[in-house]
C-alpha cells in the first residue's frame, strides 16, 4: 500500500501521529485491538489491558484494579492452548460417579449444580465442578477435568475422570430420559461449548473435538425434578452401556 502525501509528509517532518483503534467485541467482552508494525496482540477487559505474543507464550498484563481481569484473562490464555490440545470448555457441571464421570449440560439456571448435588446426596458422587470443565479427547477415550473457574457454584476440585456420557437438563414436573441422535445431539451440546473466537483457527480445533465427542460417547436428555428418582433413572441407564 502506497503512502499517502500527508503520511509521506509526517514522515519526513517527524510529526507524531495519533491513531484511534477500532476493536472487536470478542470473548466475555474482551476487546481485541490490532496496531500496525506490533508483533503483540492486544486485548482490553474494562481497565484492564492483556499483551501477548503470536504464540501465545509470553503473556503481559497491566496492574489490574479488578480481580476479575485476571480470572478472564487466565482463562483466555488457558482455553488458547487447552483447544490446541483436543480440549473444550464446557458450561457445565462434571461429577465423578464412583470412577464414571457425568457431565451435565444446560443454560444458566436450568439446575446443573442442583442435579450434580443430587448425585452426591443419593449415591455418594464427588462433584469435580458445578459450573465450568473441560473435556479431553485422548488416545485411550476421553477426560472430564476441573477448572479454577466455577462460576457462582462452590464446587471447584483440581482432578479428572473419563467420561462415560453427556446429559442435557431440562426442567419437567416428570423424570424421562432418551438418548439423543444426529443433528439433536449438535444442536443441544454446541451452544454450552467455549469457543476461543480469537484464535484464526480456534473454531475449527473446536468443530473438530466436538465432532469426535458427539460421534464416541452417548449424550442423553433428562427431564427431571431433580429428585431421587431422576438421579435412579440416568444411574440404571449408565449401568447397562458398555
Amino acid at each position: 500500500m502506497e503512502r499517502s502525501d500527508c503520511e509521506e509528509a509526517i514522515l519526513e517532518e517527524n510529526i507524531p501521529c495519533v491513531e484511534f483503534l477500532t476493536y472487536k467485541p470478542w470473548y466475555y467482552g474482551i476487546e481485541q485491538y490490532t496496531i500496525q508494525n506490533l508483533e503483540q496482540k492486544v486485548y482490553r477487559f474494562h481497565s484492564a489491558v492483556l499483551l501477548v505474543d503470536c504464540a501465545w507464550t509470553h503473556c503481559t498484563i497491566l496492574p489490574l484494579y479488578d480481580p476479575l481481569s485476571f480470572q478472564v484473562f487466565t482463562n483466555q490464555i488457558f482455553l488458547t492452548h487447552a483447544v490446541q490440545r483436543h480440549m473444550l470448555q464446557l458450561h457445565a457441571s462434571l461429577i465423578d460417579d464412583h470412577g464414571r464421570g457425568v457431565v451435565f449440560l444446560g443454560p444458566s439456571g436450568i439446575g446443573k449444580t442442583t442435579q450434580a448435588e443430587r448425585w452426591m446426596q443419593y449415591r455418594g458422587s464427588t462433584i469435580i465442578n458445578g459450573d465450568v470443565g473441560l473435556v479431553q479427547r485422548t488416545g485411550d477415550g476421553y477426560l472430564a477435568w476441573g477448572t479454577p473457574w466455577h462460576g457462582s457454584s462452590p464446587y471447584c476440585m483440581n482432578a479428572s475422570v473419563p467420561v462415560k456420557a453427556l446429559v442435557v437438563l431440562k426442567q419437567a414436573p416428570f423424570n424421562a430420559l432418551r438418548e439423543l441422535t444426529g443433528f439433536e445431539k449438535v444442536a443441544e451440546v454446541s451452544g454450552s461449548v467455549f469457543y476461543p473466537t480469537w484464535l484464526e483457527n480456534g473454531m475449527e480445533l473446536c468443530t473438530d473435538t466436538l465432532n469426535h465427542l458427539l460421534t464416541d460417547l452417548p449424550v442423553y436428555r433428562l427431564d427431571n425434578r431433580a429428585d431421587e428418582e431422576a438421579v435412579n433413572l440416568l444411574a440404571a441407564e449408565l449401568d447397562c452401556i458398555s
